[in-house]
């Protein structure tokens, strides 16, 4: 497994209004996008190229949706911006291997 190329911890995960962890983790690595709990136990997971991520109202939250199910990510000052550019580059990486493997 290669190193995550974006982790985030301590971020707040919510299921719209119910709290799923108050401390998680948010990765991308090897094309997916992994929303983990404190303890280390996968919540959901996606490949990148199908999550949609949106900035929310605050500028330390964003808005996930992985296969149909949103979650809310409150992040520390800052480290949103980081996963927005760690998806969309893990987006570019994965349609430039399709491209170079479909040729």
């Amino acid at each position: 497994m290669a190193e995550p190329e974006y982790d985030a911890g301590g971020v707040r995960i919510r299921r719209m209004l119910r709290s799923l962890t108050r401390a998680g983790h948010v990765l991308v690595r090897d094309g997916q996008l992994v929303l983990m709990t404190s303890y280390g136990s996968e919540i959901d997971s996606g490949p990148v190229d199908q999550v949609r991520i949106n900035g929310y109202g605050m500028p330390d939250s964003a808005l996930a949706t992985i296969s149909g199910t949103r979650y809310v990510l409150q992040f520390g000052l800052g480290r949103r911006d980081g996963l927005l550019n760690a998806v969309r580059t893990a987006r570019a990486k994965v349609a430039a291997d399709r491209g170079i493997l479909g040729t």
